[in-house]
């Protein structure tokens, strides 16, 4: 677990906070909780009642959407250090997706009611909350557009562009497994295992129990249907 001051460091670093002296940082850290969560853990479920603001500093976070049909959807995966539940802190309402522990996770967590307080006190977070939102709101406009327009072959493509950083590490399919995949792309398995089939086919990428290595990245980047230049930045 972490000691008061290296909370703040670690605070600190992250955007809405980097403008905000280190007293001040003290302040706030002492406002919230450390939380430790076991790998597979639920940190919170969409639809129960606001969870607080959170802040991941170690592990890894997947925020899932659960749709009518019974399938989840990976809205996003996150690593340190970044806020999460910012909607759910702001309006009040439900949290609006389910955060689980992908890996064991160490999060810093304030309830909705005293980062009102905070946000009132020092208007900059929420000023910072709104750069940080738009860009997400374009995120998921962005995906919601490659939902309606792409096939699961070329958004397949683009996920293992982006997992394998545009072919220059191996995706491990441990961590990386078919579901894991079809929730990240909004589809079933077997879609997912349809297309890694013709990707493989077609020479681009090959294909193990262990792992899968992209051995044609540019050739991936026209099966997705992006230009390179947008994974070499």
């Amino acid at each position: 677990m972490f000691e008061i001051p290296d909370l703040a460091t670690r605070l600190g670093k992250v955007k809405h906070f980097q403008t905000l002296p280190v007293s001040d940082i003290l302040e706030i850290v002492t406002s919230g909780t450390v939380q430790t969560h076991s790998t597979g853990s639920i940190i919170y479920h969409e639809d129960w009642d606001c969870a607080g603001l959170f802040v991941l500093f170690r592990g890894r976070v997947h925020l899932r959407k659960n749709c009518y049909s019974g399938q989840e959807s990976i809205i996003s995966v996150i690593s340190p250090v970044i806020m999460f539940n910012e909607v759910s802190v702001l309006d009040g309402l439900p949290n609006p997706v389910t955060a689980i522990a992908f890996q064991k996770c160490i999060t810093w967590q304030i309830e909705r009611q005293r980062f009102q307080v905070l946000m009132a006190r020092y208007p900059i977070l929420g000023i910072s909350l709104l750069n940080v939102l738009a860009k997400r709101n374009r995120k998921l406009i962005s995906k919601y557009e490659d939902l309606i327009s792409r096939p699961v072959k070329v958004r397949t493509a683009k996920l293992l562009l982006d997992l394998s950083s545009y072919g220059s590490i191996p995706i491990d399919r441990q961590m990386y497994s078919n579901q894991f995949l079809a929730a990240r792309v909004s589809t079933a398995p077997e879609a997912i295992s349809r297309s890694i089939k013709i990707l493989r086919e077609a020479g681009v990428i090959d294909c193990t129990r262990a792992q899968i290595t992209v051995n044609c990245p540019d050739e991936l980047a026209e099966f997705a249907q992006v230009e390179s230049e947008l994974f070499k930045v």
